[in-house]
């Protein structure tokens, strides 16, 4: 059983920056496609970032485009997300995810078949 645990979330100010991390439970999730997704209160939860298993494409969602990185260290099973200049609108519970269908990685949340508990981040003004 694949289990995801998602750390490093916390309360910053405007232009602050946090790293997330999400650990996984298990060495077969290096092959996998991995994803970072939010969810603010009162909407669905969205994209944020995609990375392939290799590291070799990644994906960002236009909100976050050039102010969060997606990378990943398959030596110990982890994936992160540099989040920079965050801004109060970045506020959400994010969550990790991990895709064994492959091999692209995508920004459909219901492609995802393993998800952390989620770990809540807070932007003040």
């Amino acid at each position: 059983q694949v289990q995801l645990v998602e750390s490093g979330g916390g309360l910053v100010q405007t232009g602050g920056s946090l790293r997330l991390a999400c650990a996984a439970s298990t060495r077969t999730v290096s092959i996998y496609e991995r994803g970072w997704f939010r969810q603010a209160p009162g909407k669905e939860r969205e994209f944020v970032a995609a990375i392939t298993w290799s590291g070799d494409a990644r994906d960002y969602a236009d909100s976050v485009k050039g102010r969060f990185t997606i990378s990943r260290d398959n030596t110990n099973n982890t994936v992160y997300l540099q989040m920079n200049s965050l801004k109060p609108e970045d506020t959400a519970v994010y969550y990790c995810a991990a895709d064994k269908s492959g091999p692209m990685i995508s920004r459909n949340r219901h492609t995802y078949e393993y998800w952390g508990q989620g770990t809540q981040v807070t932007v003040s003004s």
